[in-house]
């Protein structure tokens, strides 16, 4: 069948103006080329070596906003195409929250994990994220405090996560933390 290609953005969240990121296209293909494409416009520098290519995002402007599409080809022909990453620019407003996982960064395959992101604003909504994931998870408010748990097997990596306000204000992204599971 045809190649998946997996898209997403390294260091993910949403990006300040004037910050940067990479967006990375990977797939389990052999000889063919990357194409990107922003809003149905073709983006002219992909860096590209095997099955991977990356557009880098330096010093951001909302012109860098929007819906960014991997394309891949062999010779003329179009093999697939990833889904639509969305890239968000925003003035981060507010302080970067504190993400904490329990019991551990070590955990045993199957286990139950905890991350707490925690913030001293009334926030309304925390994501988190893992490095080299494109789907995020969402943490809505716990009635009277301002920490978030999610309960998540198997999964190691690199998280962080990332709040916004009811005043659609966005944080800073928070510290990272890498979760082993062994």
């Amino acid at each position: 069948g045809a190649p998946t290609i997996s898209i997403f953005q390294k260091p993910p969240g949403v990006i300040p103006p004037g910050g940067s990121t990479t967006i990375y296209c990977i797939c389990q293909c052999s000889s063919g080329s990357f194409r990107m494409y922003k809003g149905g416009h073709q983006l002219p520098t992909l860096e590209q070596s095997g099955g991977r290519a990356e557009f880098s995002i330096s010093n951001a402007t909302y012109e860098d906003r929007g819906s960014y599409v991997c394309h891949y080809l062999e010779g003329d022909t179009e093999l697939a195409r990833s889904t639509g990453l969305e890239v968000l620019v925003e003035e981060l407003r507010l302080p970067g929250p504190n993400l904490s996982v329990l019991p551990g960064h070590e955990v045993d395959v199957g286990a139950e994990v905890m991350f707490r992101c925690t913030t001293t604003q009334p926030s309304t909504s925390c994501y988190l994220y893992l490095e080299g994931q494109m789907e995020v998870l969402l943490f809505l408010r716990e009635q009277g405090n301002h920490n978030f748990s999610l309960v998540q097997k198997g999964h190691s990596g690199r998280y962080s996560c990332q709040c916004m306000n009811g005043w659609k204000e966005w944080s800073a992204v928070s510290n990272t933390l890498d979760l082993v599971v062994r």
